[in-house]
This record gives C-alpha cells, sequence and structure tokens, in this order.
C-alpha cells in the first residue's frame, strides 16, 4: 500500500487533496479495499454516502479518508464532514466522478464516500441485562443477509450481532450497502463455535435456536425471563449439532404453502421482532 494510506492513515492533518487520475496510488489503495484482504491487512473500510458518513462520525466512528466528488463541492454538510475529517487526522480526498464512479464500481455513483477504521466488539466483553437481546448467526454467507438482518437487528432495538464460524465479512461494500448505515449502531462480535458455547455458559442467557427439527411455536416461549440469545444457522446447511445442542428452545416458525423454508434474513426477522414484541410499542417509536 501506499505510505500516505498504510503509515495510520491516511494522517496528514489538514491536508485536501484534489485528485482526477485512476492510477494515484491512493485510489489504488482505496479501491483494493473491495477485497477482503485489504480490509483485514489495513483495518480500515468503505462506507458510501453523505448519510452514512454523518452518521458514523457521529456515532464516533473514526474516518480514515474522505472522498467527494467535485459536484458535491461547497455543499455545506460535505464541508462539515471535510472539515472534522481534517480536524480528526484524516485526509480529504477531492475527485472526478470517474475516479468516485470506479471506487464504488457504480455507474451512478454517491458523491461522498468514507474510509472507517473497522470495530469489533470482543466476545468475553459481551453482559447482557434484562431486556436484552442478541443474534448469533452461524457460517452466514450471503453479504445481502447479513447487512440486512444488521439493519433489522437495529430497528427492533436489539443489542448486536455475534458471528460464528468463518462468516461472510460484516464490513465488506455489499454487506455495509445493505445495513443502510446500521452497521454503524450495532455492535458486531466474532467468535469460534467453541468460544460461543464456553461464553453462553457463563453469559447467563436464554439461547433460542431456529430447527427444522424444533418442536416449539417459537411464538409460544417466554423471551422475558432471562436476555436472549437468537441462535440462527446457515443459509443452506441450518444449525450443526454441536450448536442446536446449547440452546434452551428449538423452535420453528410455521408455515403453509409450497416453500419449505424462509430466507434467513426474514426467518431473523421474524424471531427478532417477536422476541422483543413485549419491548416495543408504537408510542415508543421513533
Amino acid at each position: 500500500m501506499s505510505k500516505d494510506f498504510h503509515d495510520q492513515g491516511p494522517r496528514r492533518v489538514g491536508q485536501v487533496k484534489e485528485v482526477t487520475s485512476l492510477a494515484n496510488p491512493i485510489i489504488k489503495d482505496i479501491k483494493a479495499l473491495t477485497n477482503k484482504k485489504s480490509r483485514e491487512e489495513s483495518g480500515t473500510f468503505l462506507a458510501e454516502g453523505l448519510k452514512l458518513v454523518i452518521d458514523a462520525i457521529e456515532l464516533g466512528w473514526a474516518i480514515r479518508t474522505l472522498v467527494y466528488a467535485k459536484a458535491a463541492k461547497g455543499k455545506p454538510l460535505v464541508e462539515q464532514m471535510a472539515a472534522r475529517t481534517v480536524a480528526s487526522g484524516g485526509l480529504v480526498l477531492e475527485v472526478s466522478e470517474k475516479v468516485i464512479a470506479s471506487i464504488t464500481r457504480r455507474d451512478n455513483p454517491q458523491m461522498v464516500v468514507g474510509i472507517f477504521e473497522q470495530r469489533w466488539t470482543p466476545l468475553k466483553s459481551i453482559r447482557l441485562s434484562e431486556g436484552e437481546t442478541w443474534v448469533a448467526l452461524d457460517r452466514v454467507r450471503d453479504p445481502g443477509n447479513l447487512g440486512t438482518i444488521i439493519r433489522t437487528t437495529d430497528a427492533a432495538g436489539a443489542s448486536g450481532i455475534i458471528l460464528l464460524g468463518e462468516t461472510t465479512d460484516p464490513f465488506s461494500l455489499e454487506t455495509v450497502r445493505a445495513t443502510m448505515g446500521s452497521v454503524f449502531a450495532v455492535p458486531v462480535a466474532r467468535a469460534t463455535p467453541e468460544e460461543f458455547i464456553a461464553w453462553r455458559k457463563s453469559a447467563g442467557v436464554s439461547v433460542v435456536a431456529t430447527h427444522l427439527a424444533g418442536a416449539v411455536d417459537y411464538r409460544t416461549i417466554d423471551y422475558r425471563k432471562k436476555p436472549v440469545v437468537l441462535l440462527m444457522g446457515n443459509e443452506q446447511s441450518g444449525l450443526p449439532e454441536q450448536l442446536a445442542r446449547e440452546a434452551d428452545a428449538l423452535a420453528r416458525i410455521p408455515q403453509q404453502g409450497r416453500a419449505d423454508s424462509l430466507n434467513l434474513a426474514v426467518a431473523t426477522a421474524v424471531m427478532l421482532f417477536e422476541a422483543r414484541r413485549h419491548l416495543l410499542s408504537l408510542a415508543e417509536g421513533k
């Protein structure tokens, strides 16, 4: 990676650069963040759109680089975010539409892109309180599913996501897009199945898992007794026996019709809103 980007960066305080070339090394580094390896090496990721950038900065996420198209120059909110980026030691790039389209891989790109530092919540630090709900996802593969689940977790007022095993990256461009900004509001942890099993034994939680062999109607479960972890299986193979054995309840969502299963994100949404039904009220809605 270029020195500008790799050295904690970029960290040239007070600097604004104009870039028009796709061959610029900083632009090459930013484009590389579409690859998981580059995101892991740099500890950063891309977020598209002024709203997402504002949400992230307001929620205290560390911005490394702000990129905006020339057409967005002079707009008050863009100028405010640029000033805050520079003040925090980040780099601001004013680029051509060709460059920003190349970064986002879109023909009609957003006019603003932010590069932020990734943030993970250590599993051992998670201590659930009364009324809290977390979602544990086993080997979730689809970025759209994961992003939608993060967004739904936020909407339902649940507390966070625990990713188990080899999962899709929550900081991929596709996942971040699907979260619609909720990636900045929902803590995400990651663990092996063994680490999760060890954690749940001392966490004082009720684990409710969805399972094709589940004998319990998800609507009949008491979600009030303890903080709840909803355990959801892989899109293709569901939950492995190792994890299913750890559940306090194996639940099923009753179905009719020819479809034999629900999309993972839809099933998680159904479970989440039922688990939190006693905590949700229109009077308290936004």
